[in-house]
This record gives structure tokens, C-alpha cells and sequence, in this order.
């Protein structure tokens, strides 16, 4: 058995196909070892035509009534159709039901669902500045403000608690790769994540790996302007949307456990299947993989 310096392992379950099948990876996800189980935040997705999409935070309450011990969490919840009020609501909700297991990640969103959701796709720069307001304007509503104005969106009159008794702050990981992104997560994070950007799909490791230390400088430069220790901003990253792919056997997933932990993240994020069509063909190399780690 290998020691693993991480702190987190991480599975990526798209909300994909009828819940009585999706309920099967969770408990699979559990059993096997997984610290963490995310899923998807969309309105529609291209890599899904003609499936259906289920909706995030209610499939994360559908899991918690079926797991004991996992985290659960949105990688990630979108700034494109999220406001802060109603993301508030929710996330305490789930955070309430699976007893302070949630853990909510938020992003910019893609422009995919900003026209999915309004008819009209937006500019990078309009969803960089929603994705500000929504991270602020939610810690706003925790902190208990009755009102708060941003520079894209506001609330007013909220005459009820930020969240029930008892209940925490749920984690915020808060995900990004450029320098807008990573000011926020510096200043408001509990953990940042970044999976390179859509630049990386085709990069191998030579260069993959390269970018991503330059990104956790960057990650640790913004911190230190914020006056904020970097050790204290938990380092995430998912890896499986380019040629890095851990889940191509457990030779790879070792390796890529290795390469995170050398550049100084705490948890890595693999990518799952869909369980549509019965079991996924690579739940030997999780089995495996994890077998080994733990």
C-alpha cells in the first residue's frame, strides 16, 4: 500500500440519466473510498445531447439520504444562472439534510447555459463580474445582511435567518485559473480549484503539469496581496478533460496522485462515468487505484 500525501480524493458524477441509476455510482463512490462525490451544475451540456440533465443541488439531497460518510458537493455551482439568495437557500438546505457534508463549489459558468437560461449568450468579461457578485453577494447573506448591492446584481428585504439553527457555513471551493479568479478565491475561498482551462484540452503532461505549478504561484501570489496566509486556502484540481486522464488505468491514476501532491494540492478530482448503461467499463481502475492509496 502506497502512502498518499493528499488529503482528498475526489469523484466527478455528471448528473446524467434517471436517479435510480445515478443513485447506484454514490453508493459505489462511498463504499470504495471516495472523500468527496461532486456533480455538475448545467441547464444543458454538448457532451450530453438528447440525455437528460439533472438538476445539482436536488440530486445532492437525494444522496445524502443514501450515504453516511462522504462529502458532497457541486463542481460547480454556476454563476451564470445562480444569484446569491437563491444559492444561499439551497446550499444551507443541503448542508442542513446531509449534516454540514456539502461542499459547494461555485465558477463562472458556461455560455451555454447562459443562453440556455436566458436566450442569450454572455461575454467572458459580464461572467467574470457575475461570478464576483454571486461569491460576494452569498457570503453577504451569510453573514446575515438584509440587503447588498454588486455591480451586476443586489437583494433587498430578506427578513428570514441566513440559514436553520445548528446549521454551519458549508465549505466554499471556488474554481479558476486566471487572475480575476484567482483574486476571489484568495479573498473569499475556503478551497480553490482549477482544472488548467479549456486551453489545456490538448496539452500532454510536459506541458500540463507546467502550467499547473505556474497556477498554484499565481494561487499563492493572490493570497499573499489579500494579507492571507496561501497554507490556508486548500489546493484542488481536477484532472480528465484533456490527455491528463487518471482514470486510463491505475498506473495513470497513481501517477497523476504523485504529480498533484508534488506540485502541493491537497485533493484530486477524477472523472466518472455515467451509470445510464449499467456498470462504467473503468470502475476496476478506481478500485484499484484506491485499493492502493488508502
Amino acid at each position: 500500500m502506497r502512502s498518499m500525501s493528499l488529503s482528498r480524493l475526489g469523484l466527478l458524477l455528471p448528473p446524467v440519466g434517471p436517479w435510480r441509476a445515478e443513485a447506484r455510482g454514490y453508493r459505489w463512490a462511498e463504499e470504495v473510498g471516495y472523500d468527496v462525490v461532486y456533480t455538475a451544475d448545467h441547464l444543458t451540456h454538448p457532451t450530453y445531447p438528447g440525455l437528460w440533465l439533472g438538476e445539482a443541488f436536488t440530486t445532492l439531497t437525494a444522496a445524502a439520504a443514501i450515504t453516511d460518510r462522504v462529502l458532497l458537493g457541486t463542481l460547480v455551482a454556476s454563476s451564470t444562472f445562480r444569484t446569491p439568495v437563491s444559492l444561499a437557500r439551497v446550499a444551507m438546505t443541503v448542508n442542513d439534510v446531509s449534516a454540514g457534508r456539502l461542499v459547494l463549489g461555485v465558477g463562472m459558468g458556461a455560455p451555454f447555459c447562459a443562453e440556455a437560461d436566458r436566450g442569450v449568450a454572455e461575454p467572458v468579461g459580464e461572467m467574470s463580474k457575475r461570478y464576483a457578485d454571486v461569491v460576494r453577494g452569498f457570503r453577504a447573506v451569510l453573514d446575515g445582511a438584509t440587503e447588498w448591492q454588486g455591480d451586476t446584481m443586489a437583494f433587498a428585504g430578506l427578513q428570514t435567518t441566513s440559514g436553520p439553527d445548528g446549521v454551519g457555513s458549508p465549505e466554499l471551493l471556488l474554481a479558476g485559473h486566471g487572475p480575476r479568479s484567482l483574486a476571489l478565491a484568495a479573498a473569499h475561498a475556503d478551497t480553490w480549484n482549477t482544472y488548467g482551462g479549456p486551453g489545456t484540452r490538448d496539452l500532454d503532461g510536459d506541458d500540463f503539469w507546467p502550467l499547473l505549478e505556474r497556477q498554484v504561484a499565481g494561487c499563492e501570489e493572490a493570497c499573499l496581496r489579500q494579507g492571507r496566509d496561501p497554507k490556508n486556502v486548500r489546493r484542488s484540481v481536477l484532472l480528465g478533460f484533456g490527455r491528463v486522464s487518471p482514470t486510463t488505468s491505475v498506473d495513470a491514476y497513481l501517477a497523476a496522485v504523485e504529480h498533484a501532491a508534488a506540485l502541493g494540492f491537497d485533493e484530486l478530482i477524477v472523472y466518472g462515468a455515467p451509470w445510464t448503461d449499467g456498470d462504467p467499463p473503468d470502475l476496476a481502475v478506481h478500485e484499484q487505484a484506491l485499493a492502493q492509496l488508502r
